[in-house]
């Protein structure tokens, strides 16, 4: 059973929330302010955390950047406002998903679903890929450049598993939400730019010259073919 942190300062939300999630087998822990969302987390190790952003003494974001610093545990974001800058903010600190306010619960769920699904998944094809000098273990969900592990979210993960997996196919953001999400959810794909960014922080020596995760204007994003390398 997995075990989800729910943190909002408004608990009318974390209940009705909490009610979906048990309803659904979870195990839910939840906290009203970023303070104490960091201290749980840290005590608890939740498998998923659903976060707001608008929180006291410690912001949604700082939660993220801290979490982020401890593990790579997964991360569905609540904003209260539709707001771009938001959401790429929370994106680019590390969060898996987001979901605007107000909500429906039902939604929240089959995004813990599937954000869980991906975080669990195990591959159905060849365990290890090669990008360049990228390896790419499937089965064991890591990634190593060289002799050095690259820790991942589990979208970011996804993303790079789901390009390696077709080296040199061109993917538009649609097919890789699709891809990571499960469903492609209209007017979600620029969300994939916010990871893609992410990716190459992480991955790129020289993030103005990718080597690993190339654009393709005008289409969307595709790795290398062996023979590029």
């Amino acid at each position: 059973m997995a075990k989800i942190l729910v943190v909002d300062d408004e608990k009318k939300i974390v209940d009705i929330v909490r009610a979906y999630l048990e309803r659904e087998s979870y195990g839910v822990i939840a906290a009203y302010d970023g303070k104490t969302a960091i201290e749980t987390a840290r005590r608890e190790s939740p498998d998923l955390v659903i976060l707001d952003l608008m929180l006291p003494l410690v912001s949604g974001w700082d939660v993220s950047r801290a979490l982020r610093n401890d593990s790579n545990v997964p991360i569905i974001m609540l904003t209260a406002r539709d707001d771009v800058t938001d959401k790429i903010i929370g994106l680019e600190l590390g969060a898996d998903d987001y979901v605007t306010k107000p909500f429906d619960p039902k939604e929240l769920v089959s995004r813990v679903k599937a954000v869980l699904r991906r975080s669990t998944a195990r591959p159905a094809q060849t365990p290890v890929l090669q990008v360049r000098d990228l390896i790419i273990n499937l089965e064991k969900r890591g990634v190593r450049r060289g002799d050095k592990s690259v820790e991942l979210t589990p979208t970011e993960f996804d993303l790079l598993a789901a390009l390696a997996q077709n080296p040199g196919r061109v993917f538009s953001r649609m097919q890789l939400l699709d891809r990571v999400q499960g469903v492609a959810y209209e007017g979600y794909e620029r969300t994939i730019d916010s990871h893609i960014k992410n990716l190459r922080k992480k991955l790129e020596p020289d993030a103005g010259q990718p080597r690993y995760v190339i654009t393709v204007h005008g289409v969307g994003y595709k790795v290398p073919e062996a023979a590029d390398a």
